[in-house]
């Protein structure tokens, strides 16, 4: 493990780098450059607060405003945003990489890390994006929102975890990268999202609050629209998994490693 700090440590210059190179890849042929990625978040938000809270408007308790619904929506998109598109980044990080993994020597640790830091970026820009219409809307968070730098790195550390695992095992088993987006897509409609959870019966509630992503995403919408505190008794225990995760995905991604530039 200490090798592995030490080689990130080393090449740190190196996944900055690549950081920024992925993010102006992406824009490099268009005219406004990197201004989508501020434009498309945007465009995003807009969309759910101009039309569904018209389409899909709804009244929830705690807040006083004719757009609560798209605030409400907006706030677990953030954190759920995160979440699935870290997983999916990971998902086939390693089978796109193939190339540069045979052809350059380098720890490929650095991988992961690059995904992490270009997710990150991304989620930050979204999170700009929805306060902005926030403040066009007429809401503003309280002093809550503070604990948004923890929630954010809970979901992007538990995101990368699960997505280590997944990607290496994507390596083997092909089949791997096409149940995930199924499974991905499912758990988006187990979380409340797109509906308050206290609109279903109470014995459907409770198993829903099993869903691991519940405690995370009802703690950006706290934080974020009901000036409430996250859920700190059940973040605790996500932390612990997700701390597990990690370790798990890091003994896996090291001992399958010099396997993978075989496969690939």
């Amino acid at each position: 493990m200490n090798e592995m700090l030490l080689a990130v440590w080393r090449y740190r210059y190196f996944i900055f780098s690549s950081i920024k190179n992925d993010l102006r890849s992406r824009f490099i042929r268009s005219k406004l450059g990197g201004l989508w990625m501020i434009i498309n978040p945007l465009a995003q938000v807009l969309i759910y607060a101009l039309i569904l809270s018209e389409v899909l408007g709804a009244k929830l308790p705690g807040i006083d405003n004719k757009y609560a619904y798209a605030l409400y929506l907006m706030a677990g998109v953030l954190g759920w945003t995160l979440f699935a598109e870290t997983i999916s980044r990971c998902l086939g990080l390693f089978i796109d990489s193939g190339n540069l993994m045979k052809k350059m020597a380098f720890p490929r640790i650095c991988l992961p890390l690059i995904a992490a830091g270009t997710m990150l970026v991304n989620n930050v820009l979204l999170l700009a994006a929805i306060f902005a219409v926030f403040a066009a809307l007429g809401h503003y968070p309280d002093g809550q929102v503070l604990w948004l730098p923890v929630l954010i790195c809970v979901t992007l550390l538990l995101a990368m975890g699960v997505g280590l695992i997944l990607g290496v095992l994507n390596v083997f088993m092909r089949d791997v990268g096409q149940v995930v987006p199924v499974v991905l897509q499912a758990l988006f409609w187990k979380t409340p999202i797109v509906y308050n959870l206290n609109i279903l019966p109470e014995g459907y509630q409770r198993w829903f609050k099993l869903n691991p992503l519940y405690p995370l995403v009802s703690s950006y919408q706290n934080v974020l629209v009901f000036g409430k505190s996250p859920l700190w008794g059940e973040l605790g225990w996500l932390a612990l998994a997700t701390v597990f995760m990690l370790f798990v995905a890091l003994v896996l991604f090291r001992r399958a490693s010099p396997e993978m530039v075989d496969v690939l």
